[in-house]
């Protein structure tokens, strides 16, 4: 995967509305942190998300979400936690943001 050097995007905090975590993942991060460290690190990225840093993604992700800000579409963000890593979206209609593994998808 290609990844970005970009800076977090200077935006108004995206709606997250209902924060939804796939079991597969929450078992993933358990086999390598503490059920305290993971809430931790999900919240983190969870607030990564919200202020327009989108973590690794590949540039064509990049600009589909500098995109989704204008014009309230899907949003991507991704992440590695250990050896693990996760996705984060938020739909268009900015209702959910589902933090989960690429596999699940």
């Amino acid at each position: 995967m290609t990844t970005t050097n970009e800076e977090p995007v200077n935006v108004a905090t995206v709606s997250l509305g209902q924060v939804v975590v796939t079991t597969s993942l929450w078992t993933t991060l358990l086999e390598h942190l503490s059920e305290g460290e993971s809430l931790r690190e999900l919240a983190g990225l969870l607030e990564r998300h919200r202020h327009g840093d989108f973590g690794d993604v590949g540039e064509q992700d990049w600009e589909a979400n500098l995109l989704a800000l204008k014009h309230g579409t899907r949003l991507l963000s991704t992440y590695v936690v250990g050896p693990v890593i996760v996705w984060c979206i938020t739909e268009a209609d900015r209702s959910v943001t589902t933090l989960l593994l690429p596999e699940d998808y």
